[in-house]
């Protein structure tokens, strides 16, 4: 997409629906976690709230239309049960006027999990649980 100031969540999803070829949305939603091998300083942070590794705990795609608002999203992903604490999008465009399938997002969306393991993750734009784009350090 085009550089365009993205405030919310919300801001992404209609810039998303704006874009000239259909978009496909890729979530990866991560959690924190204190690495074994951490020293007595990293597990002072974590315990007060920064700090740690992010990993992916599931992953989904989202056709744009398929997706109302951030807080649908949010409500989603609590039917599965799993606490997460960010959430990385990418978007992904269709072609000559078709939308990506969900079959077609797979590999993208893997080669993303992997990124964020990594900690690769510049390329995609991290929320918070209230929809706000946040700075990962």
């Amino acid at each position: 997409m085009p550089d365009v100031e993205i405030r919310n969540f919300d801001d992404l999803l209609r810039a998303a629906r704006r874009q000239p070829e259909p978009q496909r949305l890729l979530f990866v939603f991560a959690g924190a976690e204190l690495p074994d091998d951490s020293t007595p300083e990293q597990r002072r942070r974590f315990a007060a709230g920064s700090g740690g590794a992010l990993v992916p705990l599931m992953c989904v795609d989202k056709a744009t239309d398929e997706l109302d608002s951030f807080a649908a999203l949010v409500s989603e992903s609590r039917l599965l049960g799993r606490e997460w604490t960010i959430v990385f999008v990418a978007s992904l465009a269709g072609q000559g006027g078709r939308a990506p399938t969900s079959a077609e997002a797979e590999a993208p969306l893997h080669t993303m999990v992997g990124a964020i393991k990594a900690g690769a993750h510049r390329s995609f734009i991290p929320f918070d649980l209230d929809g706000r784009p946040v700075s990962i350090e």
